[in-house]
């Protein structure tokens, strides 16, 4: 029987999201790329502890994860009140993952403009005093930044003068804004050549030969599928569906939620007082990204028409009030 593993000989690894970057490579994995999955957090720390062994040459056994931490600004009461329950429902699904997952959560209040714009203040500051705080009290061999900004470059070369490692997990992506225009998310080549490993995750994840690879499908959670249907439900739309829709006369104005998002940027919503779910294109949404909404979302739309008939235009997230 082979002996226990020295304790010195651990490798210790603190973990680090940037909360906005991480929801923002985590829904775009969900929305817009044909994983339509969110990324899974317990099957990214396992992808960081066996990479993590791969570098340092040792058995993925005596990799540990011993601190991990998310940063993000976040909503106040009053935000929360105006932007409606469904929005207080997914903070809180999503806060429940991170407790799952050992993550210690770090909020700071988002700050609203002049513009009535929210913007976070401070985080990115918390996040490096706190990192660099950390693996000096805690002697991490290995710390692992989740973030993209160049801002972060002060932050590794602290790291480096303690003798703590620096592994970074970064995104370059193209996605499609509200309007259809491609935009690109890319990380800072600054910080990708500080740090001591980096690993380009998209590339990891696209890759067709690791397709079959137990840690790279363990990087998502299982594929996100439309709910089902009630079937009595199903029973009477399909009774009444020879009979006019009032909710779906091109030019009415209605309010529903959110039943379907797909990947390939496009959903449905079911209006309050309709029979059929309207389709909508992403370039219809007003005021929200596709990868920033959920099912469940309630929204306000108009009632247009396309050439499979009607549809949802001039889509509105309630409460939402995002930057392109």
């Amino acid at each position: 029987m082979k002996a226990d593993v020295e304790t010195s000989s651990f490798i210790r690894i603190g973990v680090f999201y940037d909360g906005e970057f991480f929801k923002h490579v985590s829904s775009y994995y969900l929305h817009q790329h044909e994983r339509n999955a969110r990324v899974s957090l317990s099957g990214l720390h396992d992808f960081v502890r066996n990479h993590v062994a791969e570098l340092e040459h040792t058995d993925p056994r005596t990799c540990r994860i011993v601190d991990a931490h998310y940063f993000r600004g976040r909503y106040s009461a009053k935000d929360v009140r105006e932007r409606g329950e469904q929005a207080l429902y997914h903070e809180r699904v999503w806060e429940d993952s991170l407790m799952r997952a050992g993550i210690v959560t770090h909020y700071l209040p988002l700050q609203r403009g002049a513009d009535g714009r929210h913007s976070e203040k401070g985080i990115d500051v918390w996040f490096a005093l706190e990192a660099f705080e950390l693996a000096l009290h805690k002697r991490f061999d290995v710390s692992v930044l989740i973030a993209g900004d160049g801002d972060y470059l002060p932050l590794l070369r602290k790291l480096h003068t303690l003798g703590t490692r620096t592994l970074l997990l970064w995104w370059d992506f193209t996605y499609n804004d509200k309007l259809g225009r491609p935009r690109t998310t890319r990380t800072s080549q600054a910080l990708i050549d500080e740090a001591a490993y980096a690993v380009p995750m998209h590339t990891v994840i696209d890759d067709r030969s690791r397709n079959k690879d137990a840690l790279v499908k363990g990087l998502f959670y299982e594929r996100e599928v439309v709910v089902e249907r009630d079937k009595d439900r199903d029973k009477d739309r399909d009774k009444d569906r020879d009979k006019p829709d009032p909710a779906a006369e091109p030019g009415t104005a209605s309010e529903g939620e959110i039943v379907m998002l797909s990947g390939d940027g496009y959903g449905f919503v079911k209006p309050d007082h309709g029979a059929e779910n309207l389709f909508f294109h992403q370039s219809e949404l007003v005021n929200a990204r596709i990868f920033d909404l959920q099912r469940g979302d309630r929204v306000t739309f108009t009632v247009g028409r396309n050439d499979r008939g009607p549809c949802a235009v001039d889509v509105r997230a309630l409460g939402q009030d995002l930057d392109d």
